[in-house]
């Protein structure tokens, strides 16, 4: 197998900057044997052949079977290779859980293009940090949606970055005039040949930006390989079959949500309903409609969910499982949803971007599902002090992991080899505890991050916009509790001269490009902060205040 720094580039364009990562990258190797060596673009056929008017995909727009998703895929995949794009290429999209979304990432491993997921949340700020670093040549942006005019965004982006080529639109407004959009792409490319790439399933398949601990994006690279494998192995662990229906409300530029949302059903032969925005009366409805069996999703959707289903007199027979996780779950959260279902077990899971799913949860096993963060199954999982010191079962330290389904690496040299020690696990910043029978219990976080309705926020990058404030002097962000979404933001100010209001921070946070979510809900204005003996600031302090004053 041939290593990613000895492949020149097949034309004068920029390296993609994991040029000098191996694959699979040492860490990974030792694995291998648990890969199946497959990519959707030869899955999607074989289900396509064998099932070819099964309905795969439904969005609420449409309802696609698999020959139809297929040969839509197969077209697009060609009409970019007729622009230009070449195998290797970096192709971003920032949509909305729509089906255009999974003809895209379909296309993409047919072509042999890597996919870079963006959250629609983000802004000038934060896309162009993204598509800068990872040398993305095409983005797929919707037009005017929710008030916002993302192709517009991408068109100032593409005069900034010189390897940003291609701004496709999917789905304008009737009357818009874009130089391509994707309906023309599509019937463009059904009438082009089709060669579609020889992909290895070691080579890097997609680059999924996640904010981290500092304000610096970390390109999180997996492989066709390692996805298929956390799909598949977590699958069989929750009893999910061919043909059963999965409902996807988190959003498909997340990694649960694209793994479940858009590969699985080219994976496993299942059915994903993709929910556009979240609302709980919605999702009655269409779990209802659709004979739902499960899903993956942030804790918040479970609590309302289980309210609406007893609002509405239903107990919604047909789901039998809940995997939750990315917010704090309380040990009593678990019995009280499952008492509002006939059929259904909730549980807790714990992973992250770069090691999704360490653990599958207990879904047979109510009391370890509601008090533990689930079953370490296809991982190896290490607890460490802060010298690295592998610690005994039951005591906390530093969750640590490393397995089939983890990253290749981080884009950034310098930041993988920060992240992974020198035994190939992932420091995930996480504190928890094993238990003998690999039970695992997440306790704390050492990342300086905040975790809002699943999406993690970087307080140093919301600190470095707040400083630059003329009325700032200084400023430390940190997590408070938050009743639906398991945290906010809480920014606590020392001032600078003339006071600067709430209004005026929230302001200038807005104007600086970055997501909304990112404006503090809750500023504290104070003289110093809390610090150690060596000046630094005592950020577990600010915590427990802001909590405090959450109430």
């Amino acid at each position: 197998m041939t290593s990613a720094d000895e492949i020149e580039p097949a034309s004068p364009r920029s390296r993609p900057p994991w040029h000098w990562l191996a694959t699979p990258p040492r860490h990974l190797a030792a694995f291998a044997h648990l890969w199946r060596n497959v990519t959707i673009a030869g899955l999607a056929q074989e289900l396509a052949r064998r099932e070819p008017d099964f309905v795969a995909l439904i969005d609420g727009q449409r309802a696609m079977t698999r020959k139809e998703w297929l040969e839509e895929a197969q077209a697009l995949a060609a009409a970019m290779a007729d622009t230009g794009l070449q195998p290797g290429d970096v192709v971003a999209f920032q949509l909305p859980n729509w089906h255009e979304a999974g003809v895209l990432n379909l296309a993409c491993a047919i072509g042999g293009f890597v996919i870079n997921p963006i959250v629609p949340i983000y802004r000038d700020a934060e896309v162009r940090q993204m598509l800068q670093d990872c040398g993305a040549r095409a983005i797929f942006s919707c037009g005017m949606h929710r008030g916002f005019d993302f192709a517009a965004m991408a068109r100032r982006l593409r005069d900034e970055l010189p390897d940003l080529r291609h701004v496709f639109v999917v789905r304008p407004e009737a009357g818009e005039v874009h130089e391509c959009d994707y309906a023309r792409l599509l019937e463009t490319g059904r009438d082009l040949p089709r060669h579609p790439a020889a992909t290895d399933p070691d080579a890097v398949k997609m680059v999924l930006y996640t904010s981290g601990t500092t304000g610096r994006p970390k390109g999180v690279l997996h492989s066709h390989n390692t996805i298929e494998h956390i799909v598949r192995s977590s699958y069989e662990h929750w009893g999910v079959r061919p043909g059963d229906t999965i409902i996807m409300p988190s959003p498909v530029t997340h990694i649960s949500g694209y793994a479940n949302g858009l590969e699985a059903p080219l994976i496993c032969g299942t059915r994903v309903v993709l929910m556009e925005r979240w609302d709980a009366d919605t999702a009655i409805e269409l779990i209802a409609r659709h004979g739902v069996s499960g899903t993956v999703a942030a804790t918040p959707f479970l609590v309302e969910l289980a309210a609406a289903a007893r609002l509405a007199s239903t107990r919604l027979p047909s789901m039998r499982w809940f995997a939750c996780g990315g917010a704090a779950v309380p040990a009593d959260l678990i019995p009280a949803a499952n008492r509002a279902f006939d059929n259904m077990t909730a549980f807790r899971v714990f992973g992250a971007s770069e090691v999704p799913l360490v653990t599958y949860g207990w879904p047979h096993d109510e009391h370890l599902a509601a008090t533990t963060d689930g079953k370490v199954v296809s991982y190896d999982v290490k607890i460490a002090d802060d010298d690295g010191t592998h610690l005994p079962a039951g005591v906390e330290g530093e969750i640590l992991a490393r397995g089939p389904s983890m990253m290749l690496g981080y884009a950034n040299h310098e930041q993988s080899a920060e992240a992974i020690d020198d035994e190939g696990y992932f420091r995930t910043g996480d504190l928890g505890r094993l238990s003998a029978d690999g039970a695992l219990t997440v306790t704390g976080r050492k990342k300086d991050l905040i975790i809002r309705g699943g999406e993690n926020i970087s307080a140093a990058e919301i600190e470095d916009v707040l400083r630059s404030h003329p009325a700032v002097r200084d400023v430390s962000v940190v997590a408070m509790p938050h009743e639906r979404l398991g945290e906010g933001v809480c920014a606590f100010v020392v001032g600078e001269g003339t006071p600067a209001s709430e209004q005026d921070l929230c302001d200038h946070v807005a104007a600086s490009g970055l997501a909304r979510q990112k404006i503090p809900e809750r500023f504290v204005f104070v003289d110093d902060f809390p610090r150690t003996a060596s000046g630094k600031v005592r950020k577990d302090v600010l915590r427990a205040d802001a909590r405090t004053r959450a109430g």
